[in-house]
């Protein structure tokens, strides 16, 4: 996947000529943060399977469970603001009345699935 491309959901926004644009992820330079962030969380994922593996005392597994579901949440909410502040702000400065609508929709929408799993 390239640094503009996703896996589902519609493109990067387009500047004026029609060329994809940076998330804004990439644009604030929180990229190899965030990359960062998600190897220590798969190294978290990798302990607890190895804590199961050795018949590691039950709260203490748990404990590292909520450990990674916390980082993730983190990772989430710098996801979450960055797409506010650089994907939806463009969207509702663009003059493009459908472009912003579909960008708030989809930020509501986001929202919604991020606090339906607490």
């Amino acid at each position: 996947m390239t640094d503009t491309a996703r896996a589902e959901g519609p493109p990067a926004a387009a500047d004026g000529l029609g060329q994809p644009q940076p998330y804004g992820y990439v644009a604030a330079k929180n990229k190899d943060a965030l990359i960062n962030r998600m190897r220590r969380i798969e190294g978290q994922a990798r302990g607890i399977e190895k804590m199961i593996t050795e018949d590691r005392y039950c709260i203490d597994i748990l404990t590292q469970i909520a450990a990674v579901s916390t980082a993730l949440e983190t990772v989430a909410g710098i996801l979450l603001d960055d797409h506010v502040n650089h994907c939806v702000r463009h969207a509702l400065t663009s003059g493009d009345e459908a472009v912003a609508a579909e960008k708030t929709t989809e930020l509501l929408e986001a929202v919604h699935r991020f606090t339906r799993t607490r």
